[in-house]
């Protein structure tokens, strides 16, 4: 059997903004449905000559997974209708579904269904279930999906259902072994009972099950014989999914639920230790390669909803979504072409066919200038402008794409600062058209201290502190590794005010700087201290406004012992320092 893929430890925070369902908040029912004129949707014709026909004629699922929030389906089917979607794909169905399926219809567009069981493959997808033992859960959920099923059945906005998601291999998460096998065993055996109880109230539309890769299938082909069809996600390796179910022996057909250039978790890591985001002209290369493959699987592939219809601008709204903050990007454009959409009266957008950090991109110091030149052409010959954006995922998990200030030197230099938190960012330059057209380009730099003239007469010396984090996370985080000269060591206090770390210099010792380097867990208000004696202390600097990263202290002083002590905490846990430098 085709091993599942490894655990997607960086997998892409997808923006799921379809409204997955939470265990415990299940929304009212809405008014019976008004609507009589659902569609009849049959999985038609046997062993490799398979079609699904919607009222007697074939349809080929051209689809995208639906992204912005359902109450705004009407300001975005026109749109999408316009590239030759016929699908979109939701994770969950709730009373909050109605406005998606009634926009949909009245643009001839279907929706497959979601119903989310956990523990899901992604992020966001709840916590972990005992698919043996738990007859609470799965009894609620066979009592709330058929509920969706009852009330939506006859729309004309229905596809068919889909039950769960990527959880065969979210169970890995859960559990491991012999249990594991256990576990995914009662999971595909639940979506069977879930199928067949929707089997018997709604026998018009098929059912699905998405999950993560083929390595899943072999528990669908043993455990859920109701499941009309097989569904499954996969992005840079989707073109392997024919072989793998002609050598698997499976006699049911696929859709393919997510779909479309390399993944965080599939590419290669970059020089700074982080996955290289493919660019612009690569991932819409990608959209078309997915769909070529899917559609070269004939009788038996029948189509795909490729990800991601969203608007989120933000780490992963960057790597996957076709319109980012309403903007319209080459992959949008691949879509629609791949679609069949007409594209020929299309404005298309700038090409960014190079981005580079001008200097070491591995050793940027932190708070100084950045460099960076940018390649960018509009094929429609338009005048471009840009922004630059940085992004700290990879330091603290945040998605968030910060704008920052810039100079433009012309012919693509742009110069910005740095981040003044030490680290691997990314980087981001969008350039647009000015006709809601996109590129992004992004780079990663790591980010250092800035280099400071002298000797650190700290390094390696005796440190104290008021207290130390004995075992948490990556501790134990003792005052010595402020000094150490390691930065990726650290020192961490107690969650309290005051603290203090002292270094002892070992006889009476002029300075002239110091130089913190911050965890997330800063110091909003501390003091710089000398004793002679470790007991009376002077204070040769004061700092109410601190704001983290890397604090560079132009400060005269001299004694023994050199103290940081702080009085206010910048967050609520407690102070951590990566490097506490003292330079003569």
């Amino acid at each position: 059997m085709t091993p599942l893929p490894r655990t997607h430890a960086r997998r892409l925070a997808a923006p799921l903004t379809a409204g997955i369902l939470a265990v415990g908040a299940l929304t009212a029912l809405p008014a019976a449905q008004a609507h009589a004129a659902g569609s009849v949707v049959r999985v038609t014709g046997g062993q490799g000559a398979w079609q699904l026909t919607v009222d007697g004629r074939p349809y080929q699922v051209k689809g995208l997974t639906w992204g912005p929030a359902t109450a705004d389906a009407e300001g975005y089917l026109p749109d999408l209708a316009s590239m030759g979607v016929n699908t979109v794909r939701t994770w969950g169905t709730d009373a909050t579904s109605k406005p998606l399926l009634d926009s949909a219809a009245a643009h001839g567009i279907k929706v497959i269904a979601g119903f989310w069981l956990q523990p899901g493959g992604g992020p966001g997808s709840g916590g972990c279930v005992n698919y043996v033992t738990d007859t609470a859960y799965k009894t609620q959920m066979l009592d709330e999906f058929p509920k969706w099923v009852q009330t939506y059945k006859d729309h004309p906005g229905v596809l068919m259902w889909n039950v769960g998601n990527e959880s065969v291999l979210g169970l890995q998460n859960c559990y491991s072994g012999d249990e594991l096998e256990r576990q995914r065993d009662a999971y595909t055996t639940f979506v069977n009972d879930v199928a067949k109880k929707i089997h018997g109230i709604d026998p018009n539309h098929p059912v699905t099950s998405t999950d993560a890769w083929t390595g899943a299938w072999p528990y669908y082909k043993r455990n859920a014989p109701d499941l009309d069809l097989y569904a499954v996600n996969a992005y840079n390796a989707v073109c392997d999914i024919r072989s793998t179910w002609e050598q698997g022996g499976y006699s049911k057909p696929y859709i393919v639920t997510e779909t479309g250039p390399a993944g965080e978790w599939e590419v290669p890591d970059d020089a700074n230790g982080v996955p290289l985001e493919p660019a612009d002209q690569a991932k819409a290369d990608g959209y078309t390669r997915a769909w070529n493959c899917v559609t070269g699987h004939q009788g038996v592939a029948l189509g795909a909803t490729m990800f991601h219809y969203g608007t989120e601008y933000d780490f992963g709204g960057i790597w996957f979504n076709l319109l980012p903050a309403g903007q319209k990007r080459l992959s949008y454009y691949a879509v629609k072409r791949a679609y069949g959409g007409d594209t020929t009266h299309d404005n298309t957008p700038p090409v960014v066919s190079g981005l580079t950090v001008e200097g070491d991109a591995g050793a940027v110091p932190a708070g100084r200038d950045l460099t960076l030149a940018v390649r960018a052409a509009d094929p429609d010959g338009d005048p471009v402008t840009y922004e630059v954006l940085d992004n700290s995922m990879y330091i603290d998990q945040s998605k968030n794409l910060a704008p920052l200030p810039f100079t433009d030197f012309g012919g693509g230099r742009l110069r910005t600062t740095a981040p003044d938190r030490p680290g691997v960012w990314k980087i981001y330059v969008k350039v647009t058209d000015g006709h809601g057209n996109v590129g992004v380009e992004t780079r990663s730099i790591k980010v250092v201290p800035p280099p400071v003239d002298g000797t650190d007469v700290a390094l390696r010396k005796p440190a104290t502190a008021s207290s130390y984090q004995g075992s948490y996370g990556d501790c134990p985080c003792t005052p010595a590794n402020a000094v150490d000269g390691d930065p990726a060591t650290r020192w961490a206090s107690d969650w309290s005010d005051p603290q203090w770390i002292q270094v002892d210099l070992g006889s009476r010792t002029s300075f002239r700087h110091v130089q913190l380097v911050w965890e997330a867990s800063y110091a909003k208000a501390y003091a710089v201290q000398t004793s002679d004696d470790g007991q009376n202390w002077q204070t040769v600097r004061a700092v109410t406004d601190g704001n983290g990263g890397v604090a560079d202290l132009d400060v005269t002083g001299t004694g023994r012992y050199v103290r940081v002590n702080g009085t206010q905490r910048g967050t609520g846990w407690g102070y951590s320092l990566y490097q506490f430098g003292v330079y003569n």
